[in-house]
């Protein structure tokens, strides 16, 4: 379940902005540079790199993380698409030290760089992609051991919203699906050159195990909690959400029944955003049951 934002904000320590070294910050890439020691480090203590990790860095951009957290480790894979920047990082660290994938974060395997160690993922997050690249991220969560992101402060907010607020929504449910989150501090604009319009936040992401369920672990699952066909429980918290003002009766007609959902103990009048993700699972844990048992439900709707 996801836990409520820290309310404490970061005081920004900002460096003079004109050490963006000459490079032209481009909006098609979304690019807002971190700028301030004292935010740079505490994001660094929250990340605790150490030896034998394989540490994942997207979009290093001029190297404001990358360099300390190089001071930790021996070695750290990066994933940029600014051929620019790629070529500066390349010419500041030895191949040896650090590796440059080329590309976007939205089209890279990340689980492909799982080694004997934990896999970190951090980065600051453009937040143009931002929401598509975490439900990109998503895909690797079984083998990712935690993630550390910068994203726009808004976006934070769905992550770890409560059922019931205005900021639950289908980000919420399927992130808190896969991870426990929380939202560790937030960041002013004056932190970044240039200054973005919003606030920004630092979210701590660890994946759930559903391989050991109940078993101790560090963020267990109980087992109601996992959908046994996660493709329609990911189709029917879309559906619900996609008219998130109409009532659940309409936004569900073409899954389940307003008779169909009482037997489930949901209202037919709820709106998406009153049901937790604990509810959207046995919602499609009910209709996948019954598909297999009954070979079809009303309208005999093609999954």
């Amino acid at each position: 379940m996801a836990h409520p934002a820290n309310k404490r904000s970061s005081q920004s320590a900002r460096q003079p902005a004109s050490q963006l070294g000459g490079h032209v910050a481009r909006k098609r890439f979304g690019q807002n540079f971190l700028v301030s020691s004292a935010i740079i480090q505490e994001i660094i203590d929250a990340i605790a790199p150490r030896a034998g990790e394989t540490l994942v860095e997207i979009g290093p951009g001029l190297g404001a993380l990358t360099e300390p957290l190089l001071t930790r480790i021996d070695h750290l894979q990066v994933v940029e698409v600014d051929r620019d920047l790629i070529a500066r990082l390349r010419q500041r660290w030895p191949a040896e030290r650090l590796t440059v994938h080329e590309g976007d974060a939205l089209d890279f395997d990340f689980a492909a760089l799982k080694r004997a160690g934990p896999l970190k993922i951090v980065g600051n997050l453009p937040y143009n992609i931002s929401s598509p690249l975490l439900f990109h991220l998503s895909e690797s969560a079984a083998v990712v051991h935690d993630m550390h992101f910068m994203l726009q402060k808004e976006v934070v907010d769905r992550m770890v919203a409560e059922p019931g607020s205005s900021d639950f929504g289908r980000l919420s449910v399927m992130l808190q699906y896969s991870y426990h989150m929380e939202c560790l501090f937030t960041v002013p604009p004056d932190a970044f050159e240039p200054p973005p319009k919003v606030m920004s936040a630092i979210v701590r992401l660890i994946p759930r195990d559903k391989g050991k369920v109940g078993a101790g672990d560090t963020v267990p699952y109980d087992q109601n909690d996992i959908a046994k066909d996660e493709a329609l429980f990911a189709r029917i918290v879309a559906a619900a959400f996609s008219q998130r003002r109409k009532m659940l009766r309409n936004t569900l007609r073409d899954f389940i029944d307003e008779a169909g959902l009482t037997a489930l103990g949901i209202s037919p009048t709820a709106r998406a955003e009153a049901l937790g993700v604990s509810d959207y699972v046995r919602l499609a844990n009910a209709l996948n049951d019954k598909l297999n048992n009954a070979g079809g439900f009303r309208n005999e709707v093609q999954f």
